[in-house]
């Protein structure tokens, strides 16, 4: 038996959260004295999953899994599942993976506990960590489950090399006609830029910005330091800025390393949905913002003056350090 993990990949490169949901497998496995196993699906590089901890990679290589689909990439990995008789599958809290978790689960009868932000405080019953009330909380749950699928917040364990020697194994899911309930007939999506999902540093705005026009400076500070852009929800229900980068309760929640939050006031929705990353610096001209109560670093000053000034200052710190 092994614990297994399901490793997303985008165009065949493992995602960050791949990383992270391996190492936090390799965690459990220890504790319960087994291996880990990943299945990719559609993934390069596979072999790359044993410097996190896996010791053994189901590679699927199929097309009509080109595009994600929950309940498709639900069968293959409860195949995969049965396969390794596996009792323990481990998902990263992402929205596909949150989307595919609940199906997952009842393919396999199985409990399953998302946003889980540590590893089980005891196997024996079956304890995690996991976040609740809009992060505003935590849960200790116990998973009575013979099967037990847990979903690993975005950057809450973190990524831990834990050096094996993979072994990489073709396997081939019996994907057919019925697993495709609902099929997606075209994607947009932004290119060439940082995913809020993904990104270790997030620049967010508010209608502190006055209007769209005055994005230029968000989005090269963004720039500057390789990070994703954001806004508030009234900033994208105005139609400054895409719908895609409403963040908060209502928008896609942010578990950065760095959130800065420019003109933002702090209401409660938009603090839910960001409260999980690690340090939040606010830029705003009123001291009494709701957001400074909840920052680690706060700038009382107009932004219009203080982020030409940080995007100069971090010019000339790139430069000299280059």
């Amino acid at each position: 038996m092994s614990v297994l993990v399901y490793t997303e990949s985008e165009k065949g490169n493992f995602k960050k959260n791949a990383q992270e949901a391996v190492s936090f497998a390799f965690e459990i496995a220890q504790q319960m004295g087994e291996t880990v196993t990943a299945i990719s699906i559609n993934a390069d590089n596979n072999g790359s999953l044993g410097l996190y901890g896996a010791s053994k990679v189901l590679e699927v290589k199929d097309d009509s899994l080109t595009t994600f689909n929950a309940k498709a990439y639900a069968s293959a990995i409860a195949q995969a599942a049965a396969a390794e008789g596996a009792k323990v599958v481990i998902l990263s809290s992402s929205a596909d993976s949150k989307f595919l978790g609940g199906i997952l689960a009842a393919k396999l009868n199985a409990g399953y506990v998302p946003n889980v932000v540590a590893a089980p405080e005891s196997t024996a019953p079956f304890v995690v960590k996991r976040t609740a009330f809009s992060n505003k909380g935590f849960a200790h749950t116990e998973i009575s489950a013979e099967t037990k699928i847990i979903g690993v917040s975005n950057n809450a364990f973190g990524i831990v090399e834990n050096e094996t020697s993979a072994t990489v194994e073709a396997f081939a899911a019996n994907i057919n006609e019925n697993d495709f309930g609902a099929k997606s007939i075209e994607i947009d999506k932004v290119v060439g830029k940082a995913t809020i999902a993904d990104a270790d540093i997030v620049v967010s705005a508010g209608r502190g910005l006055k209007g769209p026009e005055n994005w230029g400076m968000v989005e090269e500070l963004a720039d500057i330091l390789g990070a994703a852009t954001a806004c508030s929800k009234p900033v994208s229900d105005l139609g400054w800025r895409p719908h895609g980068e409403h963040v908060g309760q209502t928008g896609k929640p942010v578990a950065s390393n760095l959130y800065i939050a420019i003109g933002i006031s702090g209401a409660i929705q938009h603090l839910a949905g960001v409260s999980s990353s690690k340090t939040k610096v606010v830029i705003n001209n009123d001291a009494e913002a709701p957001f400074f109560k909840a920052a680690d670093y706060g700038i009382v000053g107009d932004a219009f003056e203080v982020v030409p000034e940080l995007i100069e200052k971090l010019k000339e710190f790139k430069a000299q350090n280059a």
